[in-house]
């Protein structure tokens, strides 16, 4: 078994936090790798122990606070992890608590971290297209500064998720950002056959800036067009595969 891959964020500095791959995990098969999803089909031993691999990894003994996803704009203020059966519907999480790592899972969705180093306030949510067009990064950024953050001094990082190359929609899919806003046009190109293909990082950049948050870092990584590193729901579609894994983004204070 190699080691957990970390990616950090320059921008979120010496706040513990990592957008984690499938490098080093145990689960084997077409899962293999750091698989973190109860929702897959793997092995509920084996993603306890990703887990528990992962939280090392980012910050030895801390909690995981994780909630169930449904690609909304729905925040909620985290104190303690809830229970697999006790999470609330949501997609993004703030805290002002140290050491419990806020975390979200994606498969191709992008992972938006964010850190108020001054407040001592940190956020994280799950920006797939539904919740980025419902406003998911404005809904945790006014959650950060309910408790005690300041927009312009806040920090956020858009962790891998699938690129534009690889994230083939159609005309219908492109007419509900546009019809929303024109200019919203320009996260969209053509592809190799003719279709559109939507820059999802670009558009959760901008929704970022234009919210006024102090910095703003894109890391720029392509879930679908590297299996050895990360796994993508559309790629495991595309080849037919009955199951995907998921992977780990998470932040906490110290």
């Amino acid at each position: 078994m190699s080691e957990v891959e970390v990616i950090r964020a320059v921008s979120l500095g010496d706040c513990p936090h990592g957008f984690l791959g499938r490098r080093g995990g145990v689960s084997v098969g077409a899962l293999a790798g750091l698989n973190v999803g109860y929702g897959s089909k793997d092995d509920r031993a084996a993603i306890d122990e990703n887990r528990r691999l992962g939280i090392a990894a980012l910050l030895p003994d801390a909690k995981l606070a994780t909630v169930h996803q449904v690609h909304s704009a729905e925040v909620v203020h985290a104190e303690a992890p809830w229970p697999m059966d006790g999470r609330p519907r949501a997609d993004a999480m703030v805290t002002d608590r140290p050491n419990l790592l806020l975390g979200i899972l994606t498969a191709d969705c992008a992972p938006v971290l964010f850190a108020d180093h001054k407040a001592g306030v940190v956020g994280a949510s799950h920006a797939g297209w539904r919740g980025a067009l419902a406003g998911v990064t404005d809904s945790t950024i006014a959650a950060m500064e309910r408790l005690g953050a300041r927009r312009g001094n806040i920090h956020a990082a858009v962790g891998p998720c699938i690129g534009q190359a690889s994230y083939e929609v159609d005309d219908d899919f492109r007419a509900r950002f546009v019809t929303i806003d024109p200019d919203n046009a320009r996260f969209f190109a053509a592809g190799p056959a003719g279709k559109p293909h939507f820059d999802l990082e670009a558009y959760v950049v901008r929704q970022l800036i234009a919210a006024g948050v102090g910095e703003v870092e894109a890391l720029n990584l392509d879930t679908f067009a590297d299996p050895e590193r990360f796994y993508s729901y559309r790629r495991a579609t595309n080849r037919g595969e009955a199951d995907y894994g998921r992977q780990l983004s998470a932040i906490a204070l110290r």
